[in-house]
């Protein structure tokens, strides 16, 4: 009966630390997928907000399809803006914002 005592003491603090480890482990992978997928997606969205802010009209704009044009008309409201493409004044197009890869100021060159 001694034996079976011992046995069984001896595997309570295995199976504690086996626990522990497990924990750890979980732990470890998450602050792997925050580190690594969350944090850079929120770091992305920081710049898009901050260049969505700062468009103003006569910005030079590049549209996520590859299209460059110019800023004619801002709506914050409904979220979308109007880009003028080439030098035809006929060829405005009403687009969402988030349609906007790249903005580049007039003065910047």
């Amino acid at each position: 009966m001694g034996l079976l005592l011992t046995a069984e003491a001896a595997a309570a603090p295995s199976a504690q630390g086996s626990g522990l480890f497990l924990v750890g482990y979980i732990v470890f992978f998450v602050a792997i997928i925050y580190l690594m997928m969350v944090r850079p997606q929120k770091k992305e969205q920081k710049r898009m907000n901050a260049m969505f802010s700062s468009m103003a009209v006569g910005d030079s704009v590049l549209t996520t399809s590859g299209f460059y044009g110019i800023l004619i008309d801002i709506d914050d409201e409904q979220n979308t803006v109007i880009v003028e493409f080439g030098n035809n004044k006929n060829c405005r197009i009403p687009m969402n914002k988030t349609a906007i890869a790249q903005v580049e100021k007039p003065d910047a060159e």
